[in-house]
């Protein structure tokens, strides 16, 4: 990635800069203050693999370098790096989402900060993020997204902002299938495929039940691909079906039943995959907006100049990447354990330094 800055003011490099605040995000680090103070720490660390010549940058250098990077940029170099990682696009479920960043857009009231982030939920790794000055934007945006995104093979879901016709065009384009959640934005079309499932028959139906996380939950998926029903259904491009998920969900605890009933287009024709993929798009939800978060304390970060904000979401996303991407493992036995968590890796991290290489990729 070039370098954005004056060659006659620079002590330390981009590779420095950039490497120094990614293994520091990693190790549970907020501040500029807090990664220009975890590099003093850790000088004997980043010496084995940068060179320090002139030591660690300070908190106002980390402050400035962000400020002034361009996030397209950065952003495009992430994607690139994102997709190497991933396998088997083929069975792959890219979900797509929004998420705007609360502390840093109330400090930034007339240009709130809205990221919308592409999750490959079968290689669990975020693949690109794009931002949008509002919520209202992410129809402009996300094919914009798409087009950054390799996905030929891949299934693309999106919630009901998303359901337009000129992004159903580009996934299309990208040889990829669809699965679009529908809503009131369509009333015409949501109105079709009501009708469509009161008055002809289900082709197929897929059912799953859930015993987990205090809930029994009773899903039904049911497919019609007889669309004579949809108006403007040729305007859909290579609509294969229209979907209704129903949903009983019975809480353990209090006995209380909860039922639902949603709506989808898609150009597939398989219940089970369909269902399977729709679960999978919560995933941007728990997976990806809620650790960032929870675990990440984005939406707590007061981060405004510039383009700092949007820039540390990157990295966020570069650290929680580079953290699924490993397996886990006990360091004190050496064996592997899958049930530690984001938090609990990220406390350990900075206290073994084998440990912090591997979730690098550098062992």
């Amino acid at each position: 990635m070039k370098d954005h800055r004056i060659n006659r003011k620079k002590r330390h490099s981009l590779e420095n800069i950039i490497a120094i605040t990614i293994v520091a995000v990693i190790c549970n680090e907020e501040t500029w203050e807090d990664v220009s103070f975890f590099g003093e720490l850790k000088k004997d660390f980043f010496s084995k693999f940068l060179d320090l010549t002139n030591g660690i940058p300070s908190k106002d250098t980390f402050r400035r370098f962000f400020a002034a990077l361009d996030p397209q940029v950065f952003e495009s170099h992430f994607l690139q790096w994102a997709q190497s990682l991933t396998k088997d696009l083929d069975k792959e479920f890219v979900s797509i989402d929004g998420k705007t960043i609360r502390q840093a857009s109330r400090m930034l009231s007339d240009n709130p900060i809205h990221l919308i982030t592409a999750w490959a939920s079968v290689n669990e790794l975020i693949l690109g993020q794009l931002a949008t000055s509002e919520k209202s934007n992410e129809i402009t945006a996300i094919p914009a997204l798409l087009e950054a995104l390799f996905l030929e093979g891949s299934t693309v879901t999106i919630d009901a902002m998303g359901c337009q016709k000129d992004i159903v065009h580009k996934i299309v384009e990208k040889k990829a299938d669809y699965i679009l959640a529908l809503k009131e934005n369509h009333p015409t079309l949501l109105e079709d495929v009501r009708r469509s499932f009161d008055k002809k028959h289900c082709q197929t139906i897929y059912q799953t039940f859930d015993y987990g996380h205090g809930r029994i939950e009773d899903r039904k998926c049911s497919i019609i691909t007889d669309l004579n029903f949809i108006f403007d259904k040729d305007s859909w491009r290579n609509l294969g079906s229209i979907v209704r998920i129903d949903s009983q969900r019975i809480i353990k605890k209090t006995g209380e039943i909860q039922e639902e009933t949603r709506y989808y287009v898609t150009s597939l024709t398989d219940a089970k995959k369909i269902s399977h993929a729709i679960r999978s798009h919560w995933g941007v939800e728990n997976k990806v907006h809620w650790c960032l978060d929870m675990v990440f304390g984005e939406d707590s970060s007061s981060k405004r100049a510039g383009f700092s904000a949007r820039n540390f979401s990157l990295i966020n996303k570069i650290a929680l990447n580079l953290i699924r991407k490993n397996e886990d493992k006990d360091i004190e036995s050496g064996r592997f354990k899958k049930w530690i968590s984001m938090k609990s890796k990220r406390k350990r991290a900075p206290y073994y330094d084998d440990y912090l290489l591997e979730l690098l990729n550098l062992i």
